[in-house]
């Protein structure tokens, strides 16, 4: 017989996925990273087991224990399913401008979701100093019942792809790889991808695709933490370097505005059958500009994130994207005419 011991076993090991129309557009090999194809949905499964593996070897997660999170709900996703598979109740904050579909999915995981403001980082009542307080309170009612995962600072995440998403990566494309690009949020894929293939060749170019509404951009790209502009993706960028974000071996940042990802995202739907989420499409335009920048011939890998299911409210809403000056695919467009024809 054949058989997994455990749903966390099929956690990573995604393949490689060349993207058609990016490849084709640029005359390199643009391959993404099929992150969506965890068990949870997302890339997100893999910090979660890493930092709950961590956890466990340094003794701070007991068994039974309560894994608490402030997440923008993916990982909190990965982190609830980690936590049933291994014996540990959930408690996510959350921003509640998050997508409605992730929060559902949440719940249905049996996390406990509490939302909050959105609101920046340097205000106390920002969602991961919500969870940090959570957890703090926990532990002094009853020590070491909760462990705060702290997915942002808690390097264990970076190191997580360090020991796994970097050697996948470099063996499925046989070391025949010359960037590596994607979107940061706590950093950890960056960092951790970026230092083992930086460790097995430094001639790797490494690659921050950063939305609107971010400021690694111009951090990297003019010294300077400086937040422009706004985006409808969810999950990605930031305003200050995370502990992880500081040991990615960035160089060279992009900056890509929903313009341009989004509609990449539709076009990957009707031309490559591949439905992601927006943080895919800042991923496969940051990889375009990189493969220009390198030049015809060279092989690019980036991240596909999650499945574009998680944002049907907004990704496949008409109005919705009017109404933040992005033009609707001619497939929803066409929907929209169907449904009032069928309703006359």
């Amino acid at each position: 017989m054949q058989y997994r011991e455990s749903v966390i076993d099929l956690i990573g090991n995604t393949p490689l996925i060349r993207l058609k129309e990016a490849s084709e557009e640029t005359g390199c090999e643009i391959l993404g990273k099929a992150e969506f194809m965890n068990p949870g949905g997302s890339i997100k499964d893999r910090a979660a087991l890493g930092l709950v593996r961590d956890a466990e070897a340094r003794g701070a997660l007991a068994p039974g224990g309560v894994i608490v999170e402030g997440t923008a709900g993916n990982t909190g996703i990965g982190l609830a399913l980690v936590g049933n598979a291994l014996g540990y109740r959930c408690i996510i904050v959350m921003p509640e401008t998050q997508s409605r579909e992730k929060i559902d999915t949440l719940r249905a995981y049996g996390a406990e979701v509490r939302l909050v403001k959105a609101v920046p980082y340097r205000n106390p009542d920002n969602y991961v100093h919500v969870s940090e307080r959570l957890a703090a309170g926990m532990n002094e009612t009853s020590p070491g019942s909760a462990f705060w995962a702290n997915q942002f600072d808690n390097t264990a995440n970076q190191a997580w792809h360090h020991s796994t998403t970097g050697p996948e990566i470099w063996e499925q494309t046989g070391g025949r790889i010359d960037g590596f690009v994607c979107a940061a949020g706590t950093g950890g894929t960056l960092a951790g991808v970026g230092r083992y293939l930086k460790d097995k060749n430094p001639n790797v170019m490494i690659a921050v695709s950063d939305p609107g509404g971010s400021g690694l951009y111009n951090h990297y790209a003019n010294g300077e933490m400086k937040v422009e502009g706004s985006s409808i993706t969810e999950g990605i960028g930031n305003s200050r370097i995370t502990a992880n974000m500081a040991e990615a071996p960035v160089d060279v940042a992009f900056r890509i505005e929903d313009r341009e990802s989004i509609p990449r995202v539709y076009r990957m739907i009707t031309g490559e059958g591949l439905l992601l989420g927006g943080s895919s499409g800042v991923n496969v335009s940051g990889a375009v500009h990189l493969a220009r920048r390198l030049g015809p011939g060279h092989v690019i890998v980036t991240v596909l994130c999650d499945s574009g299911l998680r944002y049907q409210q907004r990704l496949f809403n008409a109005d919705y994207l009017q109404s933040k000056g992005l033009e609707p695919p001619e497939f929803l467009q066409g929907a929209a005419t169907r449904d009032e024809a069928a309703d006359v």
